[in-house]
């Protein structure tokens, strides 16, 4: 390593040793030279819209050794780069990211940024992020509506405070406030859109996963019942905290077909993407309630 004396000899040497490892992308980049830019400009603090001569740069010895330090992790232990630098982005907007809660991904980041076009008529006023984690999909609809109240829910105490730290990053403590709760068992509010990424993978999936996503928590990715527990258990229960007009639109990802097969009898509008993503559904509060009313 004594010759990569610039950051664009280290970051293409970077991306080399990526591409020699059996490394997953699939946590914020999709390749190994995306990686090895994110890993690199993060440490350094390079913005990534910052106009810099990546090849006249040179690395300090200190530098060096802090590269060098994240990039054996994310070889040797296959930890997903947003834990190695501690941020991640999402919808544009940049969060805190480590392992108490999965890193911010999803396909509810172009949900947001077209501002549920096609769903949503009216700007919503009230907002909850089931299963919130890292908070970024309930932050990032704040974000984005700057009139919404926005509640972030979740089981996990650790995510929880993640959350919050996300919360205080983005200056939302007016508009946004942290809720533990098991489900909907402490909420008592209503809420015109619902948004929910819950865990859906079941236990055979899991042990079939990539090695990064045992550096996530199970908690956040595993659900009973052939990964469906969760999210029936919540389209149980999610009508009676909708607004008469509300929406609820759920990730379930590649359980889409089992979720069809064991409620037929839901009209699931099963969305499409153009940023790639699949397994989002949206119902509405009727269409939840009616449900709800069959005692299933």
């Amino acid at each position: 390593m004594d010759n990569l004396v610039t950051v664009q000899d280290y970051i293409s040497e970077l991306a080399l040793r990526f591409d020699a490892s059996e490394l997953f992308y699939g946590h914020g980049t999709d390749n190994s030279y995306d990686e090895a830019v994110y890993i690199v400009f993060v440490l350094l603090g390079i913005e990534f819209d910052q106009e810099v001569d990546l090849s006249a740069k040179r690395l300090s010895a200190g530098e060096l050794t802090k590269l060098e330090a994240a990039a054996h992790r994310r070889i040797d232990e296959h930890i997903p780069a947003a834990y190695l630098v501690g941020s991640a982005w999402f919808a544009g907007y940049k969060f805190n990211s480590d392992s108490r809660a999965l890193v911010p991904r999803s396909p509810f980041a172009e949900l947001i940024t077209s501002h549920f076009a096609g769903l949503v008529d009216t700007d919503p006023q009230r907002v909850l992020d089931m299963c919130t984690g890292s908070g970024c999909i309930g932050l990032a609809t704040a974000l984005t509506y700057s009139q919404a109240h926005v509640d972030l829910v979740d089981v996990s105490k650790d995510a929880l405070a993640l959350a919050e730290s996300n919360i205080f990053l983005h200056g939302l403590e007016s508009r946004v406030r942290p809720l533990l709760s098991d489900c909907f068992e402490a909420v008592t509010a209503r809420y015109d859109l619902i948004l929910c990424n819950p865990p859906y993978v079941s236990a055979n999936e899991y042990a079939e996963l990539p090695s990064e996503y045992f550096a996530e928590p199970a908690l956040g990715l595993l659900s009973e019942d052939d990964g469906l527990a969760l999210p029936i258990k919540l389209l149980e229960q999610a009508g009676q905290y909708l607004a008469e007009n509300g929406l609820l639109i759920m990730e379930v990802g590649f359980s889409e077909q089992a979720l069809k097969d064991a409620l037929p009898e839901l009209p699931f509008l099963w969305l499409e993407f153009s940023y790639g993503g699949s397994g989002v559904f949206c119902l509405t509060a009727d269409q939840l309630r009616g449900y709800s009313a069959t005692g299933k």
